[in-house]
């Protein structure tokens, strides 16, 4: 008898459901971007594993990232939203999974206590791929160059043209970064600092005699028409690549990398890149 119910109910519900189909309503034909986004955002977390970090973030809706001010890479525009190369990657990476981006400033010497401690998904800007950036987190693809330099005031700039000859400056250097890094590796004193730009503040000021901070930076910073029109950069102490950092395991680095090679492909991420004038600098994906 159970099996006889079973049958009938199973026949009048696929009866209900070509009554609904054959009816003269149908569904329109483009649902609502925030629709289609969320369609897609549920979507994609039916099919991550449980642990997924991808399903996480899709689940609450937004992507925190954690950056410092660092034109071109992110800054703040006269309308007090965050711009630059890596925001705006960022928010069109948010975007591609379906949810809303959120910048959280934070202090650069503290970003992989800021990822392990989850008040931020992670680390996007202008990020050195260094032996400790690589053994803490789970990285990206590296997709920019870049290269750690000397700031000088100008009028001494022609004192400072090698490693050799700056070796005994007083360097002001971003707290755990590449830059300070390099000084140390140079052997020279480094005194600490909260960003890259306090660090030309520094020099700006006399307080220190000269910065190491990254080229793109520098290009963006430094010199003719810029903020600090008295300095200018002479000697490069490394080459490096940068990379965007996700807590260890997490499925979204590589996520970011299809993401990557998508936008390289169809030509977002070199658009980008010539808005901020970081073009020459774009790894292929």
């Amino acid at each position: 008898m159970k099996k006889v119910f079973a049958l009938l109910l199973a026949a009048a519900m696929l009866l209900s459901m070509a009554a609904c189909g054959s009816s003269g309503s149908e569904a329109p034909a483009s649902a609502p971007a925030e629709a289609s986004a969320a369609e897609g955002s549920a979507a994609a977390s039916a099919e991550a594993p449980a642990d997924s970090e991808v399903a996480a973030i899709q689940a609450a809706g937004k992507l925190v990232v954690g950056i410092t001010d660092f034109e071109p890479r992110d800054y703040k525009n006269e309308a007090g939203e965050w711009v630059g190369f890596d925001a705006d990657m960022a928010k069109a990476f948010a975007e591609s999974l379906g949810v809303a981006v959120e910048f959280v400033e934070i202090d650069w010497d503290n970003k992989i206590m800021e990822l392990d401690g989850k008040t931020i998904d992670c680390v996007w800007n202008g990020m050195t791929l260094t032996d400790e950036v690589t053994s803490a987190m789970e990285c990206s693809k590296p997709y920019c160059n870049n290269a750690q330099i000397v700031i000088v005031p100008a009028a001494v700039a022609d004192q400072y043209q090698d490693a050799e000859s700056v070796k005994g400056l007083n360097f002001a250097v971003e707290a755990g970064s590449a830059g300070e890094a390099a000084v140390n590796e140079l052997g020279a004193t480094a005194t600490p600092v909260k960003a890259q730009s306090d660090a030309l503040m520094e020099v700006a000021a006399g307080t220190s005699d000269a910065a190491v901070i990254d080229s793109l930076m520098a290009a963006a910073m430094v010199g003719e028409g810029t903020s600090y029109a008295d300095l200018t950069y002479t000697v490069g102490l490394t080459t490096e690549e940068y990379g965007v950092g996700f807590r260890k395991g997490s499925d979204l680095a590589e996520k970011l990398n299809e993401f990557f090679a998508a936008s390289y492909a169809d030509g977002t991420m070199m658009k980008i890149a010539e808005t901020y004038g970081v073009q020459a600098a774009i790894i292929a994906q």
